[in-house]
């Protein structure tokens, strides 16, 4: 471990670890949306390090959070699958093409797009005047079609910026399939860690990833992410919804934050 030598700044790579894999098995995300900016600031990584060296501790973190939901009976397969049949291509594509487009300007719509996304639930769900206990509804009837064209934009986007997309398919399975919030959380985490790989595959590829960085994520992203998976499943509905939604605006306007001010 020459980086733990030769870097003073290690810790806060640890610490960056524990927050945004606590964050990932609670909101079903890779946490990239975070770790990115936060290891540039704080850890003082080069952007290219700083925006691919998380996918590997996504992978780990992800798969914790899934062993999770998986107790709970949350996952819908044929979504899983159907996304991610179109997803991890599109996933690839757009990693090749990441270092090919400047992404200062995708970065900032796609975080307007997110901030977009919380402010709509945050609306609908404190417009909802009931919650729904039953389980998840019936998914069968939802068009192929429309669900693997959102997984293909998803994955090009995770590609491009090099996440994994949690926060886009979940916020999409809540609003468009109608998902109860945690049958969308638990869909997400299992196709954030799906694309995660072929994302840490490419992006390792073109040497975008640092894995001495990669390792001490993981080191703490694991266990925090399946503390959040458990904090999820047992938090009431309203309140989780509306963490989400929120999350999903902090989380957008931090991005356009840290992308505008960053040289």
């Amino acid at each position: 471990m020459d980086f733990l030598l030769q870097q003073s700044n290690y810790l806060p790579v640890l610490v960056i670890g524990l927050i945004v894999g606590y964050l990932s098995g609670l909101l079903g995300k890779g946490g990239s949306a975070i770790s990115t900016p936060a290891l540039q600031i704080f850890a003082g990584v080069t952007p290219f390090f700083a925006l691919a060296s998380p996918l590997p501790a996504s992978i780990t973190s992800t798969l914790s959070a899934t062993a999770v939901y998986r107790k709970e009976k949350l996952f819908n397969t044929r979504v899983i699958l159907l996304s991610a049949v179109i997803a991890v291509p599109s996933t690839i594509i757009g990693s090749w093409f990441s270092s090919l487009l400047p992404g200062k300007t995708l970065m900032i719509l796609t975080a307007v797009f997110i901030v977009g996304i919380g402010c709509s639930l945050l609306y609908s769900f404190m417009k909802k005047k009931t919650t729904a206990t039953s389980d998840a509804p019936m998914l069968a009837t939802v068009p192929a079609g429309k669900l693997m064209g959102a997984a293909m934009g998803i994955g090009l986007l995770a590609g491009l910026l090099a996440n994994a997309g949690g926060i886009l398919f979940s916020s999409f399975f809540i609003k468009q399939l109608k998902m109860p919030i945690k049958q969308a959380l638990a869909c997400a985490v299992v196709l954030s860690a799906i694309l995660s790989i072929p994302g840490a595959v490419t992006h390792w590829y073109l040497g975008h990833i640092d894995w001495n960085i990669a390792l001490l994520l993981s080191l703490t992203a694991f266990p925090a992410s399946y503390l959040g998976a458990k904090t999820a499943v047992k938090m009431k509905t309203p309140l989780l919804e509306r963490l989400f939604a929120l999350t999903l605006i902090l989380f957008g306007l931090y991005d356009i934050f840290f992308t505008l001010l960053h040289k």
